[in-house]
């Protein structure tokens, strides 16, 4: 991934709403969500909806698919991954650590501080 592209992602996960709506679609799973299911969950209106949808699309951290007169969302994982990628190249210099989210099975863990994993090194 190139810096651009993951500093588009990040810009775009930096609003609120936008990243609410990204974690809602990573929540349901490859078969994602219809469109007005995330507005209500969210509380949206459709126009912000649709807005915040379009823009998540244009840096390629969701896909939309049509499926009658609806339209499906889901979450990119395999850009997600990249991004993800691109964050932790060459963590801990090189060596061997754990991501957090393999620490973070509660608040308390992923707030504790880095190598607080059991006694495992987490970033």
């Amino acid at each position: 991934m190139e810096t651009l592209s993951a500093a588009e992602s990040l810009a775009a996960l930096g609003h609120e709403t936008r990243l609410a709506i990204f974690r809602a679609l990573v929540q349901a799973g490859p078969e994602g969500l219809k469109a007005g299911a995330v507005g209500e969950a969210l509380g949206l209106a459709p126009a912000t909806l649709s807005f915040h949808l379009a823009h998540l699309s244009r840096v390629g951290l969701i896909r939309g698919r049509q499926e009658s007169r609806f339209i499906f969302y889901s979450a990119d994982y395999s850009a997600m991954g990249e991004l993800i990628a691109f964050l932790t190249d060459n963590c801990c210099q090189g060596k061997a650590c754990l991501p957090v989210s393999a620490c973070a099975e509660t608040t308390e863990k992923s707030s504790a501080p880095t190598g607080a994993c059991e006694g495992e090194s987490c970033v």
